[in-house]
């Protein structure tokens, strides 16, 4: 029984249930749950639906724009747009994606004591507690980035926290996540407290580098994009609430230059790219794609505005790879052939099966060179009720067209081609399902297939290998030494290119 004041909230199928305060936002409850919001809660993207079982929620003017009366009619709503006021019961399948983390070995020199090494990324945290005596993981956890509620995003965060106390918060919040994964690390290895813990490595993107080490954000907000310090910070166990000795060394690595992160330095280390006698490449695939291209001896870096179309972000059904998401999607017969993850009814499509439907769509002429849906149609049907639109393609045209663009511009500076390059290493959770055939088809990925391999999550073991070593402050210096950042958006290549790298490929 609730009183007048608190709300019951039923979370259908999964079968959670949640106290409320009459008056509280859907959005902050729901994100505990694992719901995104790709746009930050402006009601821009529809990302965030959620369909009224028993109960009711107030129509706000967005919802009526941004969903057809059918769609309210069936008890649809944007939950970021919703607050509660009375019990209801809603349908939810809660986002049950797998975080990618990483169990490659590596070469290490024994050390006494634990070390734990930090992936923090823009929408997921992977942390591993180590024996730096033997380099053997105790722990690891996963966890939702909870800045997310802020924009799925990085320039939406950006925005967020370049906004009065916005930074502020977005530090608290990402430390005391963080701190919250320390814990759970030390309570699964069944150690009480942490004392023996000696140091604790992070990496991230520049964004998130600022953003959990308090560096004023501003600056990334608008045009050149450059940090006033992006270089290493130290802290303390004295200087945070986690479960901690006060003398352990909690690192936040330095990043590379403009929005190239200690994520891409870590996935230089973990490729071996650095120690590379043959030019190599090094592709992070995500909101903002870092490109880097070079051997042991200098190696040049850049990142590519690609927009958050490969994480199913602005796409009109999109969605990260979880349950329910067409990750993957053929031509056979003329006809498109999809699966889903976790083989249960199609409630969207992530960035992979994204890919793919562009690709099979171009191979049965669905769709043209130019990215135009054939026989004046303005949308694909994949597999009822999921379907992909002309705007939907053009976000992945948008996407594709920078990171190719970036490719190219940093061999032409290095004064190489495609062919020139030995090995292609794909970063992340994306570079991970996607289709590397479908890839070179839309021209994301200028590359023959046998030089394309998947690498993992590359910063979290760059992370594990830095943490081990003892000089790790003489690596960072000579790997910062021997990288030059490039910034693409001052190329004066760079938009022409841009413009041409949009189009597909007349074929494979």
């Amino acid at each position: 029984m609730t009183d007048h004041k608190t709300c019951k909230i039923r979370l259908a199928p999964v079968g959670v249930e949640i106290t409320a305060a009459k008056g509280d936002a859907l959005k902050d409850l729901l994100f505990e749950q694992g719901v995104e919001f790709p746009c930050g809660g402006a009601g821009r993207c529809r990302g965030c639906r959620v369909r009224i079982v028993a109960g009711d929620m107030a129509i706000t003017p967005i919802q009526r724009e941004r969903l057809s009366a059918d769609e309210l009619k069936a008890g649809w709503r944007m939950a970021c747009q919703c607050t509660v006021e009375s019990d209801l019961t809603l349908e939810l399948r809660q986002w049950d994606a797998e975080i990618l983390s990483n169990d490659t070995g590596f070469a290490f020199t024994p050390q006494p004591g634990l070390g734990i090494a930090v992936d923090l990324g823009t929408t997921t945290l992977v942390a591993q507690l180590l024996d730096l005596s033997t380099g053997r993981v105790l722990a690891v956890k996963t966890a939702l980035n909870p800045q997310a509620r802020h924009g799925g995003d990085v320039m939406s965060r950006v925005e967020f926290a370049a906004a009065d106390h916005g930074g502020v918060h977005m530090r608290d919040v990402i430390r005391g996540a963080i701190g919250r994964l320390v814990h759970n690390l030390l309570s699964t290895a069944q150690i009480q407290q942490g004392p023996d813990v000696r140091k604790v490595a992070i990496v991230g993107n520049t964004a998130m580098h600022h953003l959990f080490c308090g560096i004023d954000i501003e600056p990334l907000s608008h045009y050149p994009f450059e940090p006033v310090n992006d270089g290493l910070q130290q802290f303390s166990g004295a200087d945070f609430d986690w479960p901690l000795a006060k003398d352990a060394v909690i690192e936040f690595l330095p990043c590379l230059g403009g929005f190239v992160g200690s994520d891409i330095l870590a996935g230089i280390v973990a490729t071996r790219l650095s120690e590379s006698e043959k030019l190599t490449c090094l592709i992070d695939l995500g909101t903002n794609g870092e490109i880097v291209v070079g051997n042991k001896d200098r190696f040049l870096c850049a990142s590519t505005a690609a927009g958050p179309a490969f994480e199913g972000a602005r796409i009109a059904m999109g969605m990260r790879a979880a349950t329910g998401a067409i990750w993957k999607v053929e031509a056979a017969d003329g006809q498109l052939k999809c699966s889903v993850l976790g083989n249960t009814e199609p409630r969207g499509i992530c960035g992979s099966g994204l890919v793919d439907a562009a690709a099979s769509s171009l191979n049965v002429g669905l769709v043209g060179p130019s990215g135009r849906i054939q026989n004046r149609a303005t949308e694909i049907m994949l597999l009822d009720p999921i379907k992909i639109t002309q705007c939907d393609i053009r976000e992945l045209q948008l996407a594709k067209g920078a990171i190719a663009t970036g490719i190219k511009l940093l061999l032409q500076r290095w004064g190489a081609q495609t062919k020139d390059v030995s090995r292609v290493c794909l970063a992340g959770a994306f570079g991970n399902y996607i289709d590397r055939a479908n890839a070179h088809r839309i021209g994301l990925l200028p590359f023959s297939l046998d030089q394309i391999e998947a690498a993992g999550n590359t910063a979290l073991l760059g992370a594990k290998i830095l943490l081990c070593a003892p000089d790790s402050a003489c690596r960072y210096a000579s790997l910062l030494a021997r990288s030059e950042h490039i910034s693409l958006n001052t190329d004066p290549q760079f938009q022409d290119m841009y413009v041409e790298e949009m189009g597909f490929p007349e074929d494979s």
